[in-house]
């Protein structure tokens, strides 16, 4: 398996518009150490001439074009030859409509998100002499490219901010938020950019994994509070934090995992630069994503 990650940023990206944190000022300034960094999503090949995109982000034509492996190769043409969503946030369906220039490909989601999809007008852009819809069953292999075989599993989280009702359950397990399991040969890999809580049942799917993509939307619960950007905690928003009490690090930690790297970071998490938090990040072995980042999984000789 061969990874693209192509935005490692939460919704709003790195800057985001409208922020003026310490993170975002600098993305904004060239040589400051700290790049700019677009919305979440990663691809995946194993051939290297086939791809799946996994979350398509409004950033999706910049991320394209920013990799050559996914360039055209025709006067009409693309690698990309599925995508999958793990929720039905805008930062990873609105870059769906990007893709409506009658290319075909096809789009794998669970039926709760086939119908957010499906109740949205907007959508039926994309043409269906194109575009093949999938409503793929929980814990149920499916050929997600030739080679690549997938799972689609639920994770603590919740429904998108735009179904929140005043109240929303945090922390459900179904088919509202989901991760991803990938498995070529004898390599399996974990992508899981939105996650509540880290359960005895998650612990045991992804135990032993070559690689994990992980939420590592805010480094502590309360961050958003705590710079004045936000009113909600991690937590309330379906993100656990990556350090405190119950908090990624710690958990993922007593894992045997091979590499473990954070993506989905917001623009306030200090772990984007140099400092303790990203020290205490790398102390634990665990990586920081980048766009452009590469990771490579051999077969066993």
């Amino acid at each position: 398996m061969h990874f693209l990650v192509l935005g490692t940023a939460a919704g709003g990206g790195l800057p985001q518009w409208n922020c003026g944190c310490d993170n975002c000022r600098m993305a904004r300034v060239e040589g400051s150490g700290l790049s700019p960094q677009t919305q979440s999503s990663i691809a995946v090949s194993v051939d290297g001439e086939n791809w799946a995109i996994l979350n398509a982000s409004p950033d999706i034509r910049q991320q394209i074009g920013d990799n050559r492996q996914l360039h055209p190769r025709a006067l009409r043409h693309s690698p990309i030859r599925s995508v999958v969503v793990t929720n039905g946030d805008i930062d990873h369906i609105s870059g769906l409509l990007v893709l409506r220039e009658k290319q075909a490909f096809e789009l794998f989601m669970t039926e709760a998100l086939a119908a957010i999809i499906e109740d949205n007008p907007v959508f039926d852009a994309l043409d269906p002499a194109f575009v093949a819809r999938r409503t793929i069953a929980l814990d149920s292999a499916f050929p997600l490219l030739p080679g690549l075989d997938a799972k689609l599993f639920a994770v603590p989280g919740k429904v998108p901010l735009f179904l929140e009702g005043a109240e929303p359950e945090i922390g459900i397990e179904g088919e509202q938020t989901i991760g991803i399991e990938l498995t070529a040969g004898d390599r399996r890999a974990y992508y899981i950019p939105g996650c509540a809580a880290l359960t005895e049942t998650l612990s045991a799917r992804i135990d032993g994994a070559d690689l994990l993509l992980f939420d590592g939307t805010l480094f502590t619960d309360d961050e958003m509070l705590v710079s004045g950007t936000g009113q909600k905690t991690g937590r309330r928003m379906g993100h656990m934090p990556i350090d405190g009490a119950g908090g990624s690090l710690e958990a993922l930690s007593s894992l045997s995992i091979k590499r473990k790297i954070y993506v989905h970071i917001n623009n306030t998490n200090p772990i984007w630069r140099q400092g303790p938090a990203r020290d205490k990040v790398f102390n634990a072995g665990f990586e920081v994503g980048h766009d452009g980042m590469e990771i490579s999984l051999a077969r066993d000789p």
